[in-house]
């Protein structure tokens, strides 16, 4: 039995999961002081990274395992990943690219 799997699904339930730890989050933060308000910000955004390279490196490992033969990998499972790979990057080039964009309003703003 196959279970079809969306991408973009699966990149919507990550956002999703990512924006209720920041809710909880920014609950905690609001007790505690500023600094750990950028603590939290920084460790989810090297969070994301990391998952993003985690998820990229997978996709090519299990590429290269198909390309190799191997049994347990079929075609579909290397293009979904792939995939998603490619989601998760595009979505993080769209965050640092917001990133950037706050950043320099904000160094505008301030002369």
């Amino acid at each position: 039995m196959t279970i079809p799997v969306s991408p973009l699904a699966s990149a919507l339930a990550q956002m999703q999961a990512m924006s209720a730890q920041a809710a909880g989050s920014a609950a905690e933060a609001s007790e505690t002081s500023g600094a750990a308000t950028a603590g939290g910000f920084a460790a989810a955004l090297k969070a994301s990274i990391d998952k993003i390279s985690d998820d990229q490196k997978s996709a090519v490992n299990e590429s290269q395992a198909f390309e190799l033969g191997a049994s347990n990998v079929s075609l579909n499972d290397v293009m979904v990943d792939m995939q998603k790979a490619n989601i998760g990057f595009q979505f993080g080039l769209q965050v640092r690219n917001k990133l950037v964009s706050a950043y320099t309003d904000l160094m505008q703003t301030a002369v």
